[in-house]
């Protein structure tokens, strides 16, 4: 080196491990904390940052609802976790004052939430951070978290989630100036992290969720590296980036996703705490709901009492003139006999929510027209909430329908009456049935309600959990409410 010439600075490295959407696929958490583990012992203590996007909870499996997501929190510890934004799992399905609780106390790790205010006070819950900055290998890291704002859902739960680019812009102002790297945690959705890539400048790194996409390597668009983990916890994500202190920027990064589903190395420690998890579940879950005197079955392709049994339920929750739900949302009938919390959840897994709308009467009638057809009831949906495998025909209640199911396909129902009266066409009916409706799932003239009002936190199974201790209810559900006029059947569905 020549007189007057400076040495330059050292490279500083960072390794960022990453999960999203685990979706409480717990058997998946012993094998990703046994790789960061060894991530860590590879990697100075002070160059690694693990981090989670959101949707680790779901309330369909058995140890986050027996409990309260309490597993789900200690494994993160167990495993390492140094932050996580919110997910619409954790936001939509819990109550925040649970949320509060629960994180307050279990969780070692801070909950970043970057674009959710308290209603009331205009400020972030004192549970989360609005956003963190921390130190690795002598870089200052900037994290801003960010979750889909679902907006009107959020307002009955008591918070403003605000538009998360907005957001994003304005915390990215706050914090570049501070920060060596800014990363933001982002439960938005592939598509939208692509778009805040291209409009926002500022931010070197997007780690995305929500959609369940998988990037095999992270993706490069204006200056923004973009990656996520596909879902469930088959992929773990991998990052290793260099920064040059001189230039103040990252001057190599590669990324992968580790497949975790095949990986034979566990954390022993994970899956003691997991079966820890699983014997209070059992026992959490055990509680009794009903004493069933008799059997109520279900069938996907008709009607059946367990369906009829649930469409009323949800009629009489949200106080309206018809209720409607598809049996897709029932996975089993039930035995007589005891029935328990955890068998319920069985049954009817989905975090999906009763709602009310006014309705008109035309598309009340081509909901249940398509209602009769094998395409329809054959047809798998996916997401809003949905863990079931098909649609299944509509289940109804507060209505008759007279139908000719040898009849051409929209050509089947006769007539339809509400109550006594015909169904009018023309009139708006208030109608009772569930949020994954008012998205277009399902049935597309179901979509086209208007004041709608959502009603949370309670579950369509927290409804049928009613129903089933109402013996009124349940003999009122072998009403047969679907009537072909060529072949009639008795009144009583069996």
């Amino acid at each position: 080196m020549k007189r007057g010439e400076r040495m330059s600075a050292p490279l500083q490295r960072l390794v960022i491990l990453h999960t999203n959407d685990i979706h409480s696929h717990f058997e998946q958490m012993p094998k990703i904390s046994a790789y960061f583990d060894r991530v860590r012992r590879l990697w100075p203590p002070d160059q690694v940052l693990t981090l989670d996007i959101g949707d680790h909870m779901d309330r369909m499996f058995p140890e986050t609802e027996g409990t309260n997501a309490i597993a789900n929190l200690e494994i993160m510890n167990a495993t390492g976790y140094e932050a996580m934004v919110l997910g619409n799992n954790e936001g939509l399905t819990f109550t925040p004052e649970w949320l509060r609780s629960v994180v307050l106390e279990h969780a070692q790790f801070p909950i970043i939430g970057s674009n959710i205010t308290d209603s009331k006070t205009n400020e972030t819950p004192d549970w989360m951070l609005p956003s963190l900055t921390l130190e690795k290998s002598g870089m200052r890291i900037g994290l801003i978290g960010v979750t889909a704002a679902y907006q009107d859902y959020y307002e009955l739960l008591g918070w403003d989630v605000s538009d998360p680019m907005k957001a994003v812009s304005a915390h990215v102002s706050l914090l570049r100036p501070k920060v060596d790297i800014l990363i933001v945690m982002s439960h938005l959705g592939l598509r939208t992290d692509q778009r805040m890539a291209e409009e926002l400048d500022g931010i070197d790194i997007i780690l995305g969720g929500h959609t369940h996409h998988l990037l095999e390597e992270p993706l490069l668009l204006s200056g923004t590296y973009i990656g996520a983990a596909g879902k469930f916890g088959q992929y773990a994500g991998h990052i290793e980036l260099a920064y040059d202190p001189a230039q103040r920027r990252i001057v190599e990064l590669n990324g992968r996703v580790v497949p975790m589903t095949d990986a034979s190395e566990e954390d022993s420690s994970v899956i003691t705490l997991l079966e820890h998890y699983r014997i209070a579940s059992s026992a959490s879950l055990a509680a009794e709901v009903a004493q069933l005197r008799q059997p109520l079955r279900l069938d996907w392709y008709g009607e059946s009492p367990l369906g009829n049994l649930l469409a009323a339920g949800i009629r009489r929750w949200t106080s309206a003139e018809i209720g409607l739900v598809n049996s897709g949302q029932l996975l089993q009938g039930l035995k007589e006999g005891s029935l328990s919390r955890g068998r319920l959840l069985e049954i009817c897994p989905g975090p999906i929510n009763p709602c009310r709308m006014e309705l008109s009467g035309a598309d009340i009638r081509q909901a249940l027209e398509e209602s009769l057809l094998d395409e329809f009831m054959e047809k798998p949906i996916r997401g809003y909430g949905f863990r079931g495998e098909v649609l299944g025909i509509l289940c109804v209640d507060g209505i008759t329908v007279q139908m000719d199911a040898s009849r051409p396909p929209y050509e089947r129902i006769l007539s339809v009456y509400v109550g006594e009266e015909l169904l009018d066409l023309e009139r708006t009916y208030l109608v009772g049935t569930i949020d994954m409706f008012t998205f277009g799932s399902g049935y597309l003239s179901l979509s086209r309600g208007k004041q709608i009002v959502y009603m949370l936190p309670e579950f369509i199974r927290d409804v049928l959990a009613n129903q089933l201790q109402d013996e009124a209810a349940i003999a009122g559900s072998h009403h047969r409410r679907f009537i072909d006029v060529v072949r009639p059947s008795t009144k009583q569905v069996e």
